[in-house]
């Protein structure tokens, strides 16, 4: 009876509005896409591979560095040595001493671009205080000025971006990964990509101390990068096989409506929005193609 009664008391589903479940079941196979493996970066720790997909239209000088100082074995060795709880987890030369090999001493700042004409901005349709339109590309969150006609990657969870000092074209080698949302950044630092696989390993990581602006002290603790490696580099039967999908899609256009609208009978509530970073990306890993 107790049973019956809190189904009594249940919020409906909205009838005629397909959830977000329902969408993901119905996904036809075009709508994923695979990450080309020259923009697809492991980095390896001992606890597992974290898998970050690049974009170099949004950042080309940026992408080619981290591919420069990967093909190089620059960052074997090398630590997640500043890890700040629900902030970042930063990787690279604490001592800011390893020679950077044929690799950019520095490089010009990548804040924001002129909108790629190849890439599609699927727009994500609700107000966003960080950005006159936010949506996104290429499988990533992103922003854009239609006026100024430029556009950017967005600090949403997993946003991959190089660190730099106070001068903005001082960026080089050292990079970090977002443990949850910091939109503030955007535009002030240059994301080139996004974890796609992986998190758990970066989430796991030990912290360091607000006091010590989050670099860990005692550097036992601190994490090793046992590899980084672009993926074509690997053969094949050696990539983990990802797909991502693909957000000029119609079926991604329909997740982001049913993200918002929350048909489930769960919710009591429906805000009818969406904020950007709460709009998940839907990742899936495919049959390994054994022998290739």
């Amino acid at each position: 009876m107790i049973a019956a009664a809190l189904a009594l008391l249940a919020a409906d589903a909205l009838p005629g509005t397909p959830t977000a479940a329902e969408i993901m079941a119905d996904a036809p196979e075009g709508a994923w896409v695979a990450p080309d493996p020259e923009d697809t970066l492991y980095v390896d720790v001992p606890s597992g591979r974290i898998v970050v997909v690049l974009v170099p239209e949004m950042a080309p000088r940026h992408v080619e560095q981290l591919r420069t100082l990967a093909r190089e074995g620059y960052y074997e060795g090398l630590h997640f040595y500043r890890v700040i709880d629900g902030f970042v987890a930063q990787g690279g030369d604490e001592s800011g001493e390893k020679d950077k090999g044929s690799a950019a001493q520095t490089l010009a700042a990548e804040f924001e671009v002129p909108m790629p004409a190849g890439l599609a901005f699927t727009p994500l349709g609700h107000a966003d205080p960080y950005a006159d339109e936010s949506g996104f590309v290429a499988g990533q969150p992103a922003g854009r000025d239609p006026e100024g006609g430029t556009a950017w990657l967005a600090h949403c969870t997993g946003a991959f971006a190089f660190g730099r000092d106070e001068g903005r074209d001082t960026a080089a080698t050292e990079f970090y990964v977002t443990l949850q949302p910091q939109r503030y950044l955007d535009r002030n630092l240059t994301v080139l990509g996004r974890v796609v696989l992986g998190m758990e390993h970066l989430q796991a990581m030990p912290r360091g101390a607000l006091g010590t602006a989050g670099t860990i002290e005692d550097e036992r603790r601190w994490t090793p990068i046992e590899s980084v490696t672009v993926a074509s580099d690997l053969p094949r039967k050696d990539r983990v096989p990802v797909e991502v999908m693909d957000t000029g899609s119609d079926t991604f256009r329909r997740l982001i409506e049913a993200r918002a609208a929350r048909a489930d009978a769960f919710f009591y509530y429906r805000p009818d929005h969406v904020d950007l970073c709460q709009m998940p990306i839907p990742v899936r890993l495919t049959p390994a193609q054994d022998g290739e």
